[in-house]
Parts: structure tokens; C-alpha cells; sequence
């Protein structure tokens, strides 16, 4: 394991440090927005560019690579975050947040894939799982300690936004001087949307309505945490417990999501996040640890629909189709993630912070109804053997490297050698896809 990670420590650590600046610049901007007195409606707007930024920055990113050569993106990418994020802390309007919130969306998707398909090019096919296991965990923890750094400085000062900045340059240091052999980034391809939802319905709606649901958290749960009057050492803990959460409850989850149906998992999980959020709204006091209990549990929970989502689509498309399902699948988290902060904001504003959890209430009740009626009037039967992946939203290359992806690009290389050789060969078999009954 150690002889196949090492390799990639400039990768990994380059990973790391970006996230660790990445994380605390969210918390960072939400604190910074209410010590301004940006209404709840204005600052949803500015943190909706972020995910818009990374929206489209999955289809312009690759084109950019493509054209300059990872190292060269890279460096590119860090150039334009580092400067967004002291361009925050110079012109503080809502209007210039908003519109640097887009760039940094756009530079974070580009830092992503470089990383992501350097990754995928570089390990090795029976490695890759491994891989993406560490690099989760990478991510998750970067980002839950990134919280931290919030205690370090006041928010109004610039010395925190300098802090994200110097993390992110430091990220380029071991990736721009790595001697790994640059890759070819090849184009990607995407399914349509319509038979996305013909194949997978219960992953596509899943993963639009995580990503509703985790956009609104990574957006607005800052400015949720001081309108509670939490203070900053607490709003740091509050995140951190939330993410904490999120990793750790989704090996447990997943284990449950590869004993049967997925979409059992995929309502218990919702259910349950919807239970979480009621009880922020209903019972947990700002003052008392409740809160951070109910808060773990729900980022556990919400955390874990998308990876569900996700086996659950691998289980019911076909090899030639995984990897376009998945880029299509994570754009439609992307939109999701795009419209939550947005809608959060424009409530918050209107009924006060508890329409926060309030929100997140609606959104995973919706989500359990709509799979618990997929589940009563459909039956499934799996056409592929997945397994759960614990998994953060990043970007489509990250998919390369699951191995139920990669099999299936082996196998698909092999049927086409295959067919070379013998022109009739598979002509009467059946297309792969979904079984119902």
C-alpha cells in the first residue's frame, strides 16, 4: 500500500493544502458576510456563484488542460485562486464577492482535475481503489481541519484570507516540481440526462438532491452558526463536527447500501438526515452540545446519499455507459449544489436561521418519499456487482478511478480486440441495462 502511495506524495500533499485552504475559506467568507451585514438572501447568492463557478468549471477545466499540460494548469488554476482570495478581502462588496466566488468555483474544479487525472494516469489499475480510499480521506480530513484555522484571526482582519492564500502557493510547490511524467487528458463524454433517469432514476434524483442539500451547507452553515450568536472558536467547531460526521459514518452506511437494494439505504439515509435536521429545528439548543450531536449525525447521514447514489448507478449501467453516467450523475449534483445556497438564503431571510435546518428538513423528506415510492413500485435487480465508495463531490475525473469504472473500461478494450478478431462475435448478445420486473 505505502510502496504504491508514496509515488504520489506531491499529489497528495499538494491535495491536502488546497484543501485546507479551500475549507477555511467557505467558513471564512460566511463569518466575514454577516460581520458586514450581508442579508441571509445576498450572501446565499454570493456562495451559489461558488458551485456555479465549479459548474461550469467541468466543462471548461479539461479544455484548458488539454491545452497547457497539467503542470502548467496547475499553476494557471493556483495563480487564479490565490488571487481571488485576496481580492475578497480588498474589494468587499456583495457584487465582486459574487462574481469572485464564480472564479474561485472555476479554478477549484481546474485544481481537482489536474490532480485527479494525474492520479488516474499514474496508479495502476489494480491500485486505483486504494488510491481513491486515501484521497478521500485526504479531502475530508483537509477539509474538517481547515475549520480550525478560524481561530487564528479575527475575520475581519487579512490575516486569515493571507493564511488561505500562502496554503494554496504552498500547494503548488510539490506539485509544479514533481518529475511524474505528465499525462494525456483525453476528452470526456457525457450521458444524456433523459436516459440517465431511464436507467438510474432513484441515483440521478439522489444525487440532484444531495447536492441541493450539501451546497446549502457548505454555503450557509457559517452564517447559520452566527446567527445562532455562536462565536468563532464555535462556528469552527461546528463545521468540523459536521464534516467529522460525514467521514466517519459512511463506511457504516455503505455497508449497509452493498447488503441489498441500494435504494433501502438511500431512504433510511434521508429519513434519517430529515430526523437530524427536525431535531436542530425543534430541539437542539445553540448553547448546549446537542447541537453538535445532531449535527454529526446529519452530516453522516446527508453525506453519505451521494456515494449511495452513485453504487447505486454503477449497479444499473452498463459497461460502455459508467463513466458518461457518472460525469452526467455529478453534474447533476453540481446543479443541485448551485441552486441550495440560493434557495437557503432566500428563506433565512424571509423566516429567520431556523429555515436553515427547516430546508434541510423538506429537501431529505422529499428525497425519502421519492425513493420509498421507487422502492413500492419498482423492483430491481442489479446488473452489475459495485461497491460503495466513500466520496466527496469533486471533479468527473475522479470517477476514472473507481474500479468498477476501470474493469469496465478493460472490459470494454477487450471486446473490441475481441471483435477485431472476429467480426460476428457478440453480435447476438443482448444490451446490458436495467432489469425490472
Amino acid at each position: 500500500m505505502f510502496a504504491t502511495i508514496l509515488p504520489l506524495g506531491a499529489l497528495l500533499s499538494g491535495t491536502a493544502l488546497l484543501l485546507l485552504g479551500s475549507g477555511l475559506l467557505g467558513t471564512l467568507l460566511g463569518v466575514r458576510g454577516s460581520y458586514e451585514g450581508y442579508g441571509d438572501q445576498v450572501l446565499g447568492l454570493i456562495m451559489s456563484g461558488y458551485f456555479l463557478g465549479f459548474f461550469l468549471g467541468t466543462f471548461l477545466a479539461p479544455r484548458a488542460i488539454r491545452r497547457m499540460g497539467h503542470i502548467r494548469a496547475f499553476s494557471f488554476f493556483g495563480a487564479l485562486f490565490a488571487s481571488t482570495v485576496l481580492a475578497h478581502a480588498i474589494w468587499v462588496t456583495p457584487a465582486t464577492w459574487g462574481l469572485l466566488r464564480v472564479a474561485t468555483g472555476l479554478a477549484v474544479v481546474g485544481l481537482y482535475t489536474v490532480i485527479e487525472s494525474w492520479l488516474n494516469a499514474t496508479v495502476e489499475g489494480a491500485q486505483r481503489g486504494r488510491v481513491f480510499a486515501v484521497y478521500m480521506v485526504i479531502n475530508l480530513a483537509a477539509l474538517a481541519i481547515g475549520q480550525q484555522f478560524l481561530r487564528l484571526a479575527p475575520p475581519e482582519s487579512f490575516a486569515l484570507f493571507s493564511l488561505v492564500a500562502i496554503l494554496i502557493c504552498a500547494a503548488m510547490l510539490p506539485v509544479t516540481a514533481t518529475r511524474m511524467t505528465q499525462p494525456v487528458m483525453s476528452p470526456s463524454e457525457r450521458l444524456g440526462v433523459r436516459r440517465l433517469f431511464r436507467l438510474a432514476p432513484a441515483a440521478g434524483v439522489g444525487s440532484l438532491f444531495s447536492g441541493i442539500s450539501i451546497g446549502t451547507f457548505w454555503g450557509l452553515a457559517p452564517v447559520y452558526a452566527g446567527r445562532l450568536e455562536l462565536d468563532n472558536e464555535s462556528v469552527a467547531m461546528f463545521m468540523t463536527v459536521t464534516i467529522v460526521g460525514g467521514a466517519l459514518l459512511q463506511w457504516p452506511i455503505g455497508r449497509l447500501s452493498d447488503s441489498g437494494d441500494r435504494r433501502r439505504t438511500l431512504a433510511i439515509a434521508s429519513l434519517g438526515a430529515a430526523v437530524a435536521a427536525a431535531a436542530a429545528l425543534f430541539f437542539a439548543s445553540p448553547n448546549g452540545v446537542g447541537l453538535y450531536v445532531v449535527y454529526f449525525l446529519y452530516g453522516g447521514l446527508s453525506f453519505a446519499i451521494y456515494p449511495v447514489a452513485v453504487a447505486h448507478l454503477l449497479d444499473h449501467v452498463a459497461p460502455e455507459d459508467l463513466l458518461p453516467a457518472c460525469s452526467t450523475n455529478l453534474l447533476l449534483h453540481g446543479l443541485g449544489a448551485a441552486l441550495g445556497p440560493a434557495l437557503a438564503g432566500f428563506a433565512m431571510g424571509r423566516f429567520g436561521p431556523g429555515a436553515f435546518p427547516g430546508m434541510l428538513l423538506v429537501i431529505h423528506l422529499l428525497l425519502a418519499a421519492y425513493v420509498a415510492s421507487r422502492l413500492l413500485t419498482r423492483t430491481r435487480v442489479a446488473a452489475g456487482d459495485a461497491h460503495f465508495h466513500a466520496m466527496l463531490r469533486t471533479s468527473p475525473t475522479a470517477m476514472e478511478m473507481l474500479p468498477e469504472v476501470d474493469a469496465a473500461q478493460d472490459e470494454l478494450e477487450e471486446s473490441i480486440d475481441s471483435t477485431a478478431a472476429d467480426p460476428t462475435e457478440g453480435l447476438a448478445e443482448p444490451e446490458a441495462g436495467i432489469r425490472e420486473q
